[in-house]
């Protein structure tokens, strides 16, 4: 509801509770370059309960709309199958263009919206974090957020998380300002700082530790330290370049983070961690190389305890294509276990499966009585032991890990089972090039990494071998597969194998409709191209592979929507459900770009992640 300066009801909805300067005066306020001063920062505090002004361009305040009835204004009924409109046409005006630019989503909506105040495309909606922010937010939280519609209070969230930012960055600058002080004449860290900062913040020595350290690493990028304390970056984003730079000198360091800067404010972490790895591997392949392989020399096994009571075990610093390998033996464990009965949701069989490989026990004697009676002997229940040669056998007596030879003769993992998606540059893997790639739900790897892992797929007789053809962006417009592998690298004649895939567009804009299928089910084939074009849950931030995911109708199929490429995404159990719940509306414009509406009225759209290009 909009509400004019005087109106019954102002300081109430769209309105910021707790001002009554004049429109233009506290916008020019807000929207002057520089900082307060003292005196205008002490008016700021003194204003009166009146509304707050519009949303950033000087102009009066435009007639009152009519609130809508409750269930009309908020676009189609989820089961309509019609779209809303996204904000991102040609009509976008100059302020909601601004609003994209100055602030990424991630701590706010990706389309700029036109509302006032806090809502999506306000003035404080879409501004820096600064001490003006902190006054205002101050004012909102003392006014009662119960004054706040959801809109609003999304926005106030937001502005909270920005200014927690800047309250980070500022420590991380006296930190950063305290060791430099206490470094000796050739800039050596000394004067145990860490234990000045543990006595003065009651800190432990450890946590001591990591604030210096996430101190001198953000100094060394002034682009993420500055990020930072404007908010378009947390906490946890910071110590996220500082952990993936940690390889690289300074110059390369800022440089690395300057490529990725522009958007880590609309990634998760897990996201940001991917894209700057995909950097580095980039930047200094050898460097990354040499990271690894150093942490590769500090492999160990860790037990703690857990909070609930519970324990916990796991595998650090491991090669990648044995964790690979391991994983997938756990999933085939698991499936095993499930086929004979055996109760339990899948994570809970691959612990229990990872349980008894650990203590010597046979899987069979997971199974219930009467299916353990009836499995076959040694099924999943072989064990290797010391000084034995080849490997243990897994469900159904295949051979497990330790079979498969790597390049140059030296073991390499073998025995894969399940799904393991592994991409890479055709120039990376006929050895013209050392360009990353990646492994599904493991992210960006080394070539070397990739071709280890090739080498043990192509020795397998179930793999099946993909060409994905991408833009300049990384996005994949044409697929093919092949119906047998060009064998390890360095054999044959891959190049040839190459040029005898066949490949087809994958649909993009408008589509044709040529892969649909009649029925509820998608094809395999239909699944495996939406799959090869969204390769993870559509909705915002989620990172679980596709192959996880449910096969979703965007428009559900019982109210019309069609088994095709434009109405399919992947979404895991937690989104799908999500979808369905009330005031949630999800819409797919083009073919796996998706509109996620919430029930703030807020709105997210989500494209394919780009492949390594």
């Amino acid at each position: 509801m909009n509400v004019e300066p005087g109106q019954p009801g102002a300081g109430r909805g769209s309105g910021l509770p707790g001002f009554g300067m004049a429109v233009e005066e506290l916008l020019a306020l807000l929207e002057a370059d520089g900082e307060l001063t003292a005196d205008q920062v002490a008016a700021l505090s003194r204003l009166d309960d009146g509304p707050l002004g519009p949303d950033g361009e000087q102009q009066a305040w435009p007639e009152a709309e009519p609130e809508p009835e409750p269930g009309h204004g908020l676009g189609p009924e989820p089961d309509s199958g019609s779209e809303p409109d996204s904000g991102s046409g040609s009509g976008r005006s100059a302020r909601e263009a601004a609003a994209d630019a100055a602030l990424e989503a991630g701590f706010t909506h990706r389309y700029g919206g036109d509302g006032r105040g806090l809502a999506a495309g306000g003035a404080l909606d879409v501004m820096a974090a600064c001490g003006e922010l902190a006054v205002l937010a101050d004012r909102v939280w003392a006014a009662g957020l119960g004054e706040l519609s959801d809109d609003e209070l999304c926005g106030f969230l937001a502005a909270q998380r920005r200014l927690a930012s800047r309250a980070a960055a500022g420590e991380l600058a006296a930190v950063a300002e305290l060791a430099a002080r206490r470094a000796d004449r050739d800039g050596c860290p000394g004067g145990h700082v860490e234990e000045e900062l543990a006595a003065v913040l009651t800190l432990t020595g450890r946590a001591a530790a990591m604030l210096a350290g996430d101190a001198a690493a953000v100094a060394r990028m002034p682009g993420v330290a500055a990020a930072l304390a404007s908010g378009r970056i947390d906490q946890p984003r910071a110590r996220v370049f500082a952990a993936e730079t940690v390889c690289l000198g300074g110059i390369a360091a800022a440089a690395v983070a300057a490529s990725v800067l522009a958007s880590a404010g609309s990634m998760t972490t897990g996201q940001l961690r991917d894209a700057l790895r995909r950097e580095v591997l980039a930047y200094d392949p050898r460097a990354a190389v040499r990271r690894r392989q150093k942490a590769e020399k500090d492999a160990r096994v860790e037990t703690w305890a857990e909070p609930d009571g519970t324990s916990a075990i796991a595998g650090r610093d491991l090669a990648p294509a044995a964790v690979i390998t391991a994983d997938k033996s756990l999933d085939a464990d698991a499936r095993w276990l499930k086929r004979r009965g055996v109760p339990g949701s899948h994570d809970q069989l691959r612990a229990r499966a990872l349980i008894a490989r650990l203590t010597g026990q046979p899987l069979p004697s997971l199974l219930p009585a009467a299916s353990a009676a009836s499995a076959p002997p040694g099924t999943g229940g072989a064990r290797t032991r010391p000084g034995q040669a080849g490997g243990a056998a897994g469900p159904g007596g295949a051979a497990g890990p330790g079979g498969a030879a790597g390049p140059g003769g030296a073991a390499g993992p073998g025995g894969l089972g399940g799904s393991v998606n592994l991409t890479m540059p055709a120039a990376a893997w006929l050895g013209l090039s050392d360009m990353p790639g990646e492994i599904a739900g493991n992210g960006a790897a080394d070539a070397g990494t990739c071709r280890d892992l090739a080498a043990a797929l192509a020795a397998g007789r179930g793999s099946r071998w993909c060409v994905t053809v991408l833009d300049g962006r990384g996005r994949a417009v044409a697929h093919g597969c092949a119906r047998a592998g060009p064998g390890p690298p360095g054999s044959g004649d891959p190049a040839a194998w190459l040029a005898g895939v066949s490949v087809s567009a994958i649909e993009s804009g408008t589509c044709s409709h040529r892969r649909e299928t009649a029925g509820y089910r998608p094809s395999d084939s239909l699944r495996h191209l939406v799959g090869i074009r969204s390769r993870r849950c559509g909705y915002p931030g989620c990172r679980r592979p596709a192959g996880r995911c449910d096969d979703d109708h965007t428009i559900p199929h019982h109210l019309g929507g069609r088994t095709c490429e434009c109405n399919l995404h992947p979404l895991c159990r937690r989104h799908h459900g999500a979808k369905q719940a009330r005031g949630w509306y999800l819409s797919q414009g083009k073919p796996g770009v998706l509109t996620w509406r919430l029930p703030s009225g807020r709105e997210f759209t989500v494209a394919p992640d780009p492949y390594l290009a």
